[in-house]
């Protein structure tokens, strides 16, 4: 007899009973209504072949009624009859029976029926379960043989109906997979990109402009580059902006210290922020601005990738400044102590791309502030220097920094820059007189050194070019300094002595007393002595000098005398 398989098949290997005679017309019409509920469940899905099975049944045999669809123990129950529901005993009882039945089902007792049996819903390979069927009589061997052959019509069709659910999951699952795939591979093509495009900047050295509108094409958004002390290094797009609030140097170094704990990225305002730091003495950031909170992961991954290419570039800055300030600190020591070959320093200043064959100037600055070493302070002032045109030749000595400046300056501009770097604290600058060659460089800096001797006093301006010195040019360029020391030890001698046997400083005391003009307030306030302490001074001096303060020649003599004995002491001639 015709039946239809799992992929819709007909099926030939079902036994039809044997009868005498032909085969009756309400069999034939069953087998014609099997075989149309075959192709139609071939169609449909679990719920459906279900409902097909169980509402044909009593069509098929009278007096004939489902009781339920068992799966087994696994699945239990699929489909269970109203009686069934209600009747715990009779389900209790048919799930004692199932369970011991084989894979080719048989006949069950039930006390509410005459007849009972369980139909294999047999699959491809085996069975899926059971369809009980109950009745009030046994069912002839027709009707037996059309109900096993609906069962086995509904276990191939749930078969092919799991089959094809199966196929749709595993589809669908593969759809799914392929498109995390196209997401994860359009990601690494997008990662990849940025990579490259960045790695592209730092291997072609364009520096940190060119990586800075990289980073704007990657993100979209605007960028900027710092250095350590929060000055705009580049920045993109198009023009530099309008300069904002220069941050105090305690905010920038919290902001610098929350960057490195927290991974060397952070937001910071409008900003998100990624820090660079080869290592202690180089660091800058990178910054998107980004005041919506945009920023998502690939343009972090960019931000970061940036980051550790702008730490490369200010690695190799700092290497090359260094080596340059080393050679050129050797060059300036040279030059300050003197030489004897300036064709041999000349060819070495060449070689640093520097012209010795033209006017310099010496330059001493002096300072300290806030708490800045003497090595801050010296890069603070290398860092100023090159950005107002001072040069690159400096020489840290403690607590100041020697410059061979070879341009002409705006000195309190340049100091005011010092200062504004410097946050808190006092800086002093002197300059000496302009040298044609380097063989003159020794002279501007001795001049320089005086013009600083000279700031020691408290009242004197922060900024002294030797042009301002008057009469202390004069006496320092005096090629015989005996005659200059005679007449100083002619009028101070007797002081001079005193101070060193009682360990006093009555040299100084009338120094800034004629300084002042014999004013005993201002000089009070610049030995920041009373003013009975410089009475009694006062007369020590005209004691032990034997002169007369109040005598005009004298009091020139005597001005003239320690303005002598300041720059013998300036210049390194007295003890």
């Amino acid at each position: 007899m015709l039946g239809r398989s799992e992929e819709g098949r007909l099926i030939t290997n079902v036994s039809v009973p044997s009868a005498p005679g032909a085969i009756s017309r309400d069999h034939a019409a069953g087998l014609h209504r099997i075989l149309a509920l075959s192709m139609l469940m071939s169609e449909s899905a679990d719920e459906q072949i279900l409902h097909f099975a169980t509402t044909s049944i009593p069509s098929l045999v009278p007096d004939c009624e489902v009781a339920g669809i068992y799966a087994g123990e696994a699945g239990g129950w699929t489909l269970r009859s109203r009686r069934l529901e209600h009747d715990r005993r009779l389900r209790s009882a048919l799930e004692r029976q199932l369970a011991t039945l084989g894979q080719g089902g048989g006949g069950l007792t039930v006390a509410s029926a005459t007849w009972a049996f369980a139909f294999v819903l047999r699959g491809v390979q085996e069975g899926v379960g059971f369809l009980v069927v109950l009745a009030g009589r046994e069912p002839s061997p027709e009707e037996q043989f059309l109900l096993q052959l609906l069962a086995e019509q509904t276990g191939a069709a749930l078969s092919n109906a799991q089959a094809v659910t199966r196929g749709l999951e595993a589809a669908a699952e593969l759809s799914s997979i392929n498109e995390t795939l196209g997401r994860s591979l359009a990601d690494v093509h997008r990662m990849m990109e940025i990579h490259a495009r960045v790695d592209e900047v730092a291997s072609s050295g364009q520096g940190r402009q060119a990586l800075a509108d990289t980073l704007h094409e990657l993100t979209g958004f605007p960028v900027a580059i710092e250095d350590r002390y929060g000055n705009l290094r580049a920045w993109a797009p198009a023009e530099t902006p309008e300069p904002d609030l220069k941050p105090e140097a305690s905010v920038r170094e919290r902001l610098l210290r929350d960057l490195a704990a927290g991974g060397g990225v952070g937001r910071h305002g409008d900003w998100v922020v990624g820090l660079a730091s080869p290592r202690a003495d180089a660091v800058g950031t990178l910054a998107v601005f980004d005041p919506d909170g945009r920023v998502g992961r690939f343009e972090l991954v960019a931000l970061k990738h940036a980051a550790t290419v702008l730490a490369m570039e200010l690695a190799r800055l700092a290497s090359t400044a260094e080596a340059e300030l080393r050679m050129g600190r050797d060059l300036v020591e040279e030059l300050l102590a003197g030489t004897d070959d300036e064709e041999a320093v000349v060819q070495r200043a060449h070689a640093l791309g520097l012209d010795l064959e033209r006017s310099h100037r010496v330059v001493v600055v002096h300072g300290r502030g806030g708490s800045h070493t003497d090595d801050a302070f010296l890069h603070l002032v290398i860092r100023v220097a090159r950005e107002m045109g001072a040069g690159s030749l400096l020489v840290g000595r403690g607590d100041s920094v020697t410059i061979l400046c070879p341009a002409e300056l705006n000195w309190n501009a340049f100091r005011e820059a010092l200062l504004s770097e410097l946050g808190a604290g006092r800086c002093r600058v002197s300059v000496g007189s302009p040298c044609e060659r380097p063989s003159e460089i020794p002279r501007s800096h001795r001049e320089a050194q005086l013009a600083a001797r000279l700031q020691g006093d408290a009242a004197a301006p922060d900024v002294v070019t030797w042009e301002d010195l008057g009469i202390y040019s004069i006496l320092s360029n005096v090629d015989d300094f005996a005659g200059v020391e005679s007449f100083m030890t002619a009028q101070l001698g007797a002081l001079l002595d005193y101070d060193v046997k009682k360990n006093s400083n009555l040299v100084e005391t009338l120094f800034q007393y004629l300084e002042c003009g014999g004013g005993h307030a201002g000089t009070c306030a610049a030995l920041s002595v009373h003013r009975n302490t410089l009475k009694y001074r006062l007369q020590r001096i005209q004691d032990i000098a034997g002169c007369d303060l109040s005598d005009a020649p004298t009091r020139f003599n005597l001005q003239l005398a320690t303005r002598a004995w300041l720059v013998l002491k300036g210049l390194g001639r007295l003890s």
